[in-house]
């Protein structure tokens, strides 16, 4: 009987690890893959942490000190990668995993060196261009904080905002705006309608990621959540 409880709890056990491995390696590719350090991340998460499903503490089944046993050692392993998942999650969350917008869109503009529609010359576009309709609903990519909403030169009507892990996320030529500075923005809030103010030849979103006040390529965001989410 023993001998069988053992069998059961070894199978139990590598289902478990299984997925736990499943679960967590592809969030831990999708963070690498955006170039965001994810172990500073994990506990930059971790310290900010409050309410459920949190930290997770380590098992201890003796009073006299004893090494623990095999079992334990693997069951606080499962926590230490069940922790981890969820550290994951929160820190999902509050990066820029996700587009823009969800209606039908035609990409027009990559990021890098392109000739400027306007001047024919060479110039750094800085973001991506979607184009569809005017009007067209646009969200947050990411939990953060509204820190711009209003009228930017070239910019025509922008939505700045502000995450964690020292990241910003920029929506510019908006037609209308539909957040305020300082307003707190969940990932999928509608902040604007898509429009062409500012520097534009067309109706567009020009949408930006900065990491550290650098401009980077949003599709290294975009993509690396494709494969997860």
């Amino acid at each position: 009987r023993l001998a069988l409880m053992k069998d059961q709890n070894d199978a139990i056990f590598r289902q478990l690890e299984e997925a736990m491995t499943v679960s967590v390696a592809p969030l831990d590719k999708m963070f690498r893959s955006a170039g965001m350090p994810t172990e500073r991340m994990l506990e930059t998460v971790r310290r900010g942490y409050s309410g459920q499903g949190g930290p997770l503490m380590p098992l201890s089944f003796s009073t006299r000190g004893e090494p623990p046993t095999a079992d334990t050692l693997r069951a606080n392993r499962l926590l230490n990668q069940m922790d981890r998942l969820n550290l994951y999650r929160i820190a999902a969350q509050k990066a820029p995993f996700a587009t823009p917008v969800k209606s039908a869109f035609r990409f027009t503009s990559q990021f890098g060196f392109r000739r400027d529609p306007k001047t024919g010359g060479r110039r750094m576009h800085k973001g991506v261009d979607f184009a569809a309709s005017t009007g067209t609903p646009l969200y947050a990519t990411a939990d953060g904080v509204v820190t711009h909403s209003g009228w930017a030169s070239g910019y025509g009507r922008l939505v700045k905002i502000q995450h964690d892990f020292g990241v910003e996320t920029r929506y510019a030529h908006m037609s209308k705006l539909r957040v305020k500075v300082g307003q707190r923005v969940s990932r999928g809030q509608l902040i604007g309608d898509m429009g062409a103010s500012g520097r534009v030849t067309g109706v567009h979103l020009h949408y930006e990621v900065r990491v550290g006040g650098k401009a980077v390529n949003p599709m290294i965001f975009i993509k690396a959540a494709n494969d997860v989410f």
